[in-house]
């Protein structure tokens, strides 16, 4: 590519750039709306160069160096193009200062030594060759530990001296410094100095040379790895520099994080990691000040990265003018947040009280008058940007507050300043009240202490109790009986007011719950019909009409018996046994009503409509292990090819000897299945994948047993005691994921797990289980959460305490055995709805069972009726008789009354 001095014509993109046509391919137009447009920078310099427009070029280069570090390529190619075109002595040093600037911006091997070969050119020069040694001495403190590229700079070195015939020892020390330094292929340096020199290579070179050799062998697998590893490599580079940071040697860990930042320069994490060596470790200024501004200049979206700029500044003593430009730089480098303005507005305010001494009245104007410019900042800029301050408990003014009463006490000032605190919204707070207290309390006096918690008991809402107690304790320490009796009536008021107010929130948060619920079931049970209507369009011959209404007695909520009725009360656990159909027999379903005879061809067109399914259910039953397999249940209806599905997902657990779908008479799947393995150790691994989706519907995993043969197996097993360590919560959104819960808890512990309970095709029901690392912090939560809001919502928070299942246990029997009988309508008493009590009102007993709280609530007490006939507890015996009455005795006690 040739350059010209000469422009006799403009190019197509500059004669559009010129006359400012609204071109959106054009990069001027774009930089000219975004100067910070990165990849707009680099497509205007690559147009440029195809054009060869020097002037333009180095225009545009200069611009985006300004902006950002320049890469190797761009560098290399700008530095290229200006040793061309270099003529005499004074365009050298323009390439020297240009050479200068590139080698700050990245550690690159490329660079430095295309620097030391562009300075031998000038060694003719005064000067010139203590120059190009001051050059190589340089790159061998940048780069000379790069183990893949040092090489190349130690080499060019020695050619170099070898070629100005230097002295011997000169070269000799060359050769024993590369040697001690651990570098690819140095036995072949090791050998070429073994010819060199002519009394052979000394005792201790070897002995460096040995141990350096050690060092590579130890390093080659993470070159290795970067060798075959796509770019940008964070994750080896990760691993190396753990590496290199527990062997300890400052040099090595620095150049491996040149070596990673050059390829990873925009991941903020690896620009924290390095700064925070430097600034612990090195602490060498030049070294920890160039690392931050580079790291900057690359992230400078990145608040935590001005931050620790700023107070690298200030730990090496840099002057208030250049602490200041940084700053100002920090404001427009255009944070993502507005909680990251305040940040930095913390730290800067931070080192300018550091700087007052409160003797003198001009840093401490200065002070102030940063205060004041930085409420002004989040005030106009940062709200019309993100619509918010970021700083809603507004802690830039309880700092400017607590410094006015403690260096300069002025109190007057920081009840000012407290006092436009509580008018931004904060007054609702317990916790704000009572910093202020604390403030009054160490710094003003016993008056503006009972004011400030007059106000607070009025004005709190959050946690009024806490307020109470603060100025009930306060008037007990210091005041007069008139001043306890004034807080007793003001507490005494706010708590009644607070609890008839909680009381009406909690009924129609109820109410609300309960439409909520309610229209809930009712989209849940139009998609159903939805679905059964596009299931029963895709199938052929007879409507399943029996089965389809056998279905909608149990509800939507309720599964088929022959499916797995699974409850989620506690983690891990379930209400109710498994019910399932085996393939021996129907358990604990009813019969399936008669069918009139098949037509004929019925059977062909049957086998041929479902012909792949069905043929494992048509494979022997000696071929058939329970114990090597697995029932999986709540499929859905309509899933096509379930064989093919289920071996694709549980290939991963074994080998898959038979998938068994289990078919109606008319060829329709039921919606479950069974899986059998060759081995059985594939069983356990095949029950780890409970309630994994398949398309979209969680499915149920568990062991296959035929209930006929084994009528107290149990799959599942529930906790029924008080778990101090976990709590449930009620009212959730249906929205509510995994994730916003989880950031809600953690904030009260240490969150070990959550469970959402969800129905059988996996939509949430508003509730929830999770898991605290111990009951303290279970015990915070529920103080902390129990009545907040969540996106409108109202939580319920309780410790978790499962309801008991004896009575539904024992209730399981009678509806197995009676499964084939036809239900009944039941009255609210159970029995038929005809059906209305004629016991006398005098065997009528009250009991009054132990209440048992679960999930926090309490039952109430309840009557319990006896009528003599059926037993049970709470059964009255009359006259200590346990025979059962006769209709004469109730004669005759009726006449008695």
């Amino acid at each position: 590519m040739t350059f010209s001095h000469s422009f006799p014509m403009e190019s197509s993109a500059e004669a559009c750039y010129n006359a400012n046509v609204n071109t959106p391919h054009v990069p001027f137009l774009q930089l000219s709306i975004n100067a910070f447009d990165y990849n707009c920078h680099v497509d205007l310099i690559k147009l440029l160069q195809q054009e060869g427009k020097l002037h333009r070029l180095r225009k545009a280069r200069q611009k985006m160096s300004e902006l950002f570090p320049l890469t190797e390529e761009i560098w290399l190619d700008w530095l290229k193009d200006e040793i061309r075109l270099t003529e005499d002595e004074s365009d050298r040093e323009k390439v020297y200062e240009l050479f200068e600037r590139a080698v700050k911006d990245y550690v690159c091997p490329e660079i430095w030594l295309e620097y030391v070969q562009y300075s031998i050119g000038g060694m003719g020069a005064q000067g010139g060759i203590e120059r190009v040694r001051s050059i190589f001495e340089r790159a061998l403190t940048a780069v000379g530990l790069h183990m893949t590229k040092g090489a190349s700079i130690w080499e060019a070195y020695r050619e170099f001296e070898i070629l100005l015939n230097a002295q011997l020892e000169r070269i000799h020390t060359l050769f024993r410094r590369q040697l001690a330094v651990p570098l690819m292929d140095m036995e072949g340096t090791y050998a070429e100095y073994a010819d060199w020199a002519d009394d052979g290579v000394p005792e201790t070179v070897t002995h460096q040379y040995r141990r350096a050799l050690q060092q590579l062998e130890k390093c080659k697998p993470f070159e290795e790895a970067l060798l075959v590893s796509e770019p940008p490599k964070l994750v080896e580079y990760q691993a190396y520099i753990d590496f290199e940071m527990k062997e300890g040697d400052p040099a090595r860990v620095q150049i491996i994080f040149e070596r990673a930042l050059a390829e990873n320069c925009l991941v903020p994490d690896l620009w924290f990691k390095y700064t925070t060596y430097l600034d612990r470790q090195l602490k060498i200024k030049d070294l920890v000040l160039s690392a931050h501004e580079r790291a900057v200049r690359n992230c400078p979206w990145t608040m935590g990265l001005w931050k620790s700029y700023l107070l690298a500044l200030e730990r090496h003593g840099a002057d208030h003018q250049t602490v200041t430009d940084v700053f100002e730089k920090a404001l427009n480098a255009g944070f993502i947040q507005a909680t990251d303005y305040v940040e930095i507005w913390q730290s800067n305010l931070g080192y300018l009280r550091r700087r007052v001494d409160f003797k003198w009245s001009r840093e401490l104007d200065e002070l102030r008058a940063a205060f004041a410019r930085s409420l002004d900042y989040l005030k106009q800029d940062v709200e019309e940007r993100f619509s918010e301050s970021g700083d809603l408990s507004c802690t830039i003014m309880q700092v400017w507050a607590r410094i006015e009463a403690l260096h300069c006490k002025n109190m007057q000032k920081a009840r000012e300043l407290w006092d436009s605190i509580m008018t931004k919204g904060n007054a609702k707070y317990a916790n704000m009240w009572l910093e202020y207290y604390n403030l009054e309390r160490s710094y003003g006096d016993a008056a503006h202490c009972r004011k400030a918690l007059h106000r607070a008991v009025q004005c709190t809402s959050d946690y009024p109790e806490h307020v109470c107690d603060v100025l009930l304790n306060f008037e007990r320490v210091e005041g007069s009986l008139e001043d306890w009796d004034a807080a007793v009536q003001k507490t005494e008021t706010k708590l009644n007011r607070v609890n008839e107010q909680r009381v009406a929130e909690k009924e129609a948060l109820l109410t609300r719950q309960e439409e909520e619920k309610a229209e809930h079931r009712r989209k849940a049970k139009a998609d159903k019909k939805a679905q059964k209507k596009s299931q029963k369009a895709n199938r052929t011959g007879d409507k399943r009409k029996a089965e389809d209404e056998y279905e909608e007695e149990w509800g939507e909520d309720e599964e088929l018996p022959s499916k797995r009725l699974r409850g989620e009360e506690g983690f891990g656990s379930t209400a109710t046994e498994d019910l399932m159909e085996t393939e021996s027999g129907l358990f604990g379903r009813r019969a399936p009503p008669p069918r009139k005879s098949e037509p004929p061809g019925f059977r062909k067109n049957l086998q041929g409509l479902s012909e792949a399914p069905r043929q494992p259910q048509d494979m022997s039953k000696e071929q058939r292990k329970d114990e090597d397999s697995v029932f999986v249940s709540n499929l859905a209806f309509n899933l096509e090819d379930p064989e093919g599905k289920l071996r694709t997902f549980f290939q991963g657990c074994g080998t898959v000897q038979q998938v068994r779908p289990v078919f109606t008479v008319k060829g329709a799947f039921r919606g479950y299945c069974y899986v059998q393995f060759e081995d059985r150790l594939a069983v356990s691994e095949a029950l780890k994948l409970d309630r994994q989706e398949v398309d979209g519907r969680p499915i149920y995993v568990s062991p296959c047993v035929d209930k006929n043969k084994n009528p107290d197996f149990k799959v599942f097993k529930y906790k029924t005691a008080v778990e101090k360590h976990k709590i449930f919560i009620s009212g959730l959104p249906y929205s509510c994921t995994k994730e916003t819960l989880e950031d809600l808890c953690k904030q009260h512990g240490t969150v070990k797990a959550i469970r959402l309970i969800t129905n059988r095709s996996g939509k949430p029901k508003g509730l929830a289980y999770v898991e605290y690392e111990n009951e303290a912090q279970a015990s915070q939560a529920v103080l902390k959460m129990d009545g907040t809001m969540l996106e409108n919502f109202t939580l319920s928070v309780a410790i978790s305490n499962p309801p008991s299942r004896k009575m539904e246990d024992k209730a399981a029997p009678s509806r197995i055995l009676g499964a084939a009988m036809m239900r009944q309508p039941q009255g609210a008493r159970g029995k038929g709805r005809t059906q209305i009590s004629l016991l006398p009102r005098s065997l009528y007993r009250q009991s009054d069972p132990d209440a048992k709280a679960e999930n926090g609530t309490v039952s109430a007490p309840h009557a319990t009726v006896t009528d003599g006939v059926h037993g049970g507890p709470g059964t009255a015996s009359l006259d200590n008789q346990t025979k059962s009455l006769s209709n004469e005795d109730f004669a005759r006690m009726l006449l008695k009354k």
